[in-house]
């Protein structure tokens, strides 16, 4: 089972052939990012749609690229352009953004286009068999115009691995139309996503459970839902617990903050930047009984105190909407390609 699951992945994260024109194409430069064949609610697929069509907003030519003709992502709504590997031909000006996912392949990159190298969780850089060796071949091509982090952790973590690589921090954003407060206070429902720390998750519940805290309380698990979907979710949370996990940003906290949820539960590290202590609960990384008392608390306040908790959670979604706009990440997204266009 080792070796078949290895296997699928190592054909998982193989670069589809690109082809790039040996002569310039007449067209203005384009922004090509490439995205896996993945069409299950994953935040970095969002996140590469977005800087699609938030280039083109610019007036920056931008498409994904999808391994498979005819396929485009279906759990959100969306207008991007999307191309297949087969129908996209590049050129020397051209930008080719490729995930980290597909780390173990970059040497497969095609020669004559410059490569960005957009990498939404540093700590998944090496995931994948010999992508150890293959980054430390690839970091100093003269091809790897840049590595675009999403975070101020990741950021830290990138440049001191890549030491003479240029590493571009641009901010995530949250759709602030989607992800927003309810009018009316949430009732006594706390919400969760099981895809990370499944069973610390379920062991933090149990806690509270066998302590006869979540008697009167409903729980929710978000999963598989579509993007209007978990927006609504979210707005029927008093609290959401967060167990992200060695995260590149931690978009389900921020988005839960976004919609007036207040937030207890791990910061995953590349959430430190907005799990402010005075708006949410912090808590120390994989620590289950810190994490089960922290909720407790949290759930005695809102029964106590549901002003107060309501008002944390509003202050969460004014830092998040504000911080996290599309307006701010387009700004240094435009900012970032600009500087390698020009």
């Amino acid at each position: 089972m080792h070796v078949v699951t290895e296997r699928a992945d190592a054909r998982a994260r193989a670069l589809p052939r690109l082809l790039v024109s040996p002569v310039p194409t007449g067209r203005p430069p384009m922004i090509w990012y490439l995205c896996p064949d993945t069409n299950v609610p994953t935040g970095g697929v969002r996140v590469i749609y977005r800087h699609v069509d938030l280039l083109n907003s610019a007036g920056m030519p931008a498409a994904v690229i999808h391994v498979r003709t005819g396929f485009s992502c279906t759990w959100f709504a969306h207008e991007t352009k999307v191309m297949s590997a087969a129908d996209a031909v590049l050129s020397p000006a051209d930008i080719l953004v490729v995930p980290e996912y597909y780390g173990p392949s970059l040497a497969d990159l095609p020669a004559g286009v410059r490569v960005v190298i957009f990498n939404q969780n540093t700590y998944q850089t090496f995931a994948g068999r010999g992508a150890v060796a293959t980054w430390r071949r690839y970091a100093e091509s003269e091809s790897l115009a840049a590595i675009v982090v999403v975070s101020h952790d990741n950021a830290e973590y990138a440049r001191y691995v890549f030491p003479g690589a240029r590493v571009a921090r641009v901010r995530n954003s949250v759709d602030s139309n989607l992800f927003q407060p309810a009018r009316n206070p949430p009732g006594r429902t706390i919400g969760y996503m099981p895809r990370r720390r499944g069973a610390d998750a379920q062991q933090v519940l149990d806690l509270l459970e066998i302590r006869g805290c979540t008697d009167n309380w409903e729980i929710v698990r978000i999963e598989g839902r579509t993007e209007e979907q978990t927006a609504a979710a979210f707005r029927t949370c008093g609290i959401f617990l967060s167990f992200s996990e060695q995260e590149g940003f931690g978009m389900p906290p921020a988005e839960a903050m976004a919609s007036g949820c207040y937030v207890v539960g791990f910061t995953g590290l590349g959430g430190r930047e907005f799990f402010h202590p005075d708006i949410c609960t912090p808590v120390e990384e994989g620590n289950i009984l810190a994490f089960a008392q922290a909720t407790e608390r949290a759930m005695a306040d809102f029964d106590s105190r549901p002003q107060a908790v309501r008002d944390r959670g509003l202050a969460a979604s004014e830092l998040i909407r504000s911080r996290y706009s599309l307006q701010a990440q387009l700004d240094e997204l435009a900012a970032f390609y600009a500087s390698l266009l020009s």
